[in-house]
């Protein structure tokens, strides 16, 4: 059992020395920097309405689209990883099957672009 705790010590070492570092550049940041934000520093950026208005106010859909196909894309590849390190072992069927969810992904792409959920005016 003993042994088994030795192998996650460079683990822990690892995880205090990320958390003392980060500690200390967080609060050289804030000893260092000047904290003087000013109207430029508040103002929105990149995000189409401003950042101190009501949490209940309403904005566009497209945001929502656009992060939905993200997920979408995104989980795309974390599924090809772990398939392209196993193919070795799981042969034509999961070979095939991997292709046939990429069809039906790029399907998908492809009603996306057509109905143009992709396009932002």
């Amino acid at each position: 059992m003993e042994q088994l705790l030795a192998e996650y010590l460079p683990i822990l070492v690892f995880l205090g020395i990320a958390i003392a570092l980060s500690t200390i550049m967080v609060a050289a940041s804030y000893i260092i920097a000047r904290q003087r934000p000013d109207s430029e520093k508040a103002s929105a950026y990149e995000c189409g309405f401003e950042a101190f208005d009501d949490a209940r106010s309403k904005f566009d859909v497209r945001f929502y689209l656009v992060a939905i196909l993200f997920i979408i894309f995104d989980l795309e590849v974390a599924f090809l990883f772990p398939w392209a390190v196993s193919l070795g072992d799981i042969g034509l069927l999961g070979f095939w099957s991997m292709v046939v969810f990429l069809g039906i992904l790029t399907v998908g792409f492809i009603y996306e672009w057509k109905k143009g959920a992709l396009e932002w005016e």
